[in-house]
């Protein structure tokens, strides 16, 4: 049922997560007075903390430091079960100083600065000190021994001819745990999902059959990223189906593993319940 009222919905400004909202579009659910709102990760997780959005696809930490008031929106995720390909930590000096070094933090995301804390401890032992900066390798290399960057900027700084080692911190997790790791998830807050369920339903709609378009025809979204971001249709074929986009059962025992390491390392004050819509 059309309304009236604007319903902010955010979503993440990079290429990971275009399957969730590549044909879910302003066109389609403006009926239902949704307004969709591109932004990075770390805005979007402010942004539906305070309101200003009614529901957002955000990083799985922010959901977890808040999950009292939100509830997750049923099989849609940005996860995957081993290399990520775009959540990348470029060492300068071997990973064994680097454990114990000094590593820069990408400003953009708290999912996967937090996943990095828990490998470095919990996997492999270290104890590395860390600086927040603008996401901007080289920058970033000048003062410390390795630097963490996410989404496109990891792709694209991957592209070039650094010499640096990289490590996927996908493929280290799974190696580690032996479970996929969900990087982002869609939230709706809980007086959002009562004052306006029908336009929320419409939306978790939407986006469940972007996802599943999205994956039956992938030629559109890596024509798309070939003139935005660079780089060749092979590259991105590959990127997209590495990605996964749902969220069941296996998905949600990944998360919580991520969940009990973040809370026994202080990261977290409590160990999140995955509550969902309905």
């Amino acid at each position: 049922m059309p309304t009236n009222k604007t319903i902010a919905v955010g979503r993440i400004d990079y290429a990971n997560a275009w399957p969730l909202f590549h044909y879910a579009d302003q066109e389609t659910l403006s009926p239902y007075g949704v307004e969709i709102v591109s932004r990075k990760p770390a805005e979007l997780n402010r942004a539906l903390l305070n309101g200003e959005l009614a529901m957002s696809a955000v990083s799985s930490f922010a959901y977890a430091r808040h999950s009292e008031q939100y509830l997750l929106l049923p099989d849609l995720s940005v996860s995957t079960e081993g290399t990520v390909h775009s959540i990348l930590l470029f060492l300068k000096k071997p990973l064994e100083q680097v454990r114990n070094g000094v590593i820069a933090l990408t400003n953009t995301s708290a999912t996967s600065v937090n996943l990095l804390k828990v490998l470095m401890s919990v996997y492999l032992e270290g104890n590395p000190s860390y600086v927040t900066m603008e996401p901007d390798l080289d920058t970033m290399l000048e003062q410390s021994d390795a630097a963490l960057l996410i989404g496109d900027t990891a792709i694209q700084a991957s592209w070039r001819d650094t010499g640096l080692q990289v490590i996927d911190l996908g493929e280290m997790w799974h190696r580690f745990t032996g479970f996929g790791m969900t990087y982002a998830v869609v939230a709706v807050r809980k007086e959002a999902a009562v004052l306006h369920h029908e336009a929320i339903a419409a939306v978790l709609q939407s986006m469940a059959d972007s996802k599943s378009k999205s994956l039956g025809e992938l030629e559109p979204l890596i024509e798309h990223a070939c003139q935005t971001l660079g780089g060749t249709p092979a590259y991105w074929r590959q990127y997209f189906h590495t990605l996964q986009y749902d969220f069941g059962e296996r998905r949600q025992q990944g998360l919580r593993l991520y969940f009990h390491y973040a809370y026994q390392l202080g990261l977290l004050e409590h160990e999140p319940e995955l509550a969902f819509f309905e």
